[in-house]
């Protein structure tokens, strides 16, 4: 089974538990939060789940309305490869050629389907290496 990080803030907290019930026996998760619809801070969740992914080297899921606080947040931390997904494509290309470590979903803007499908081939598609390997290398400041 994988360990996967997983955080989210209020507009992320149904399609959260909706894919970790998805996933369920599939996945280890570790749930960073939040645990309610309550309104949150986002970055709580970021800061969290992009930490535990790299002290667990794990992968992480985040998840916010539109995606980009979580993505922000989360890329402040060297070594987390943050990625913003918004389609199975993109998500399998963020593995393939920039080892993503984190994917951030746009809850506001994708069916749960649409979101399953994202987190399916992120947590199953391996990292090329090669010639994206120096790239990746490039990223951390």
């Amino acid at each position: 089974m994988i360990q996967v990080e997983i955080g989210c803030d209020h507009a992320g907290y149904e399609l959260k538990e909706w894919l970790k019930s998805t996933f369920s026996g599939k996945v280890d998760w570790h749930d960073h939060g939040t645990f309610s619809l309550d309104s949150t801070d986002y970055p709580d969740y970021a800061h969290a789940t992009a930490n535990a992914v790299l002290a667990n080297n794990s992968k992480g899921i985040l998840i916010c309305g539109s995606a980009n606080g979580v993505c922000m947040t989360a890329n402040k931390h060297a070594g987390i490869r943050a990625a913003l997904c918004w389609s199975k494509e993109i998500a399998v290309l963020a593995r393939q050629h920039n080892d993503a470590n984190i994917v951030c979903i746009p809850a506001r803007f994708l069916s749960r389907e649409d979101a399953a499908e994202i987190v399916d081939v992120f947590l199953n598609t391996v990292f090329e290496g090669g010639r994206h390997a120096n790239r990746v290398e490039k990223i951390n400041c």
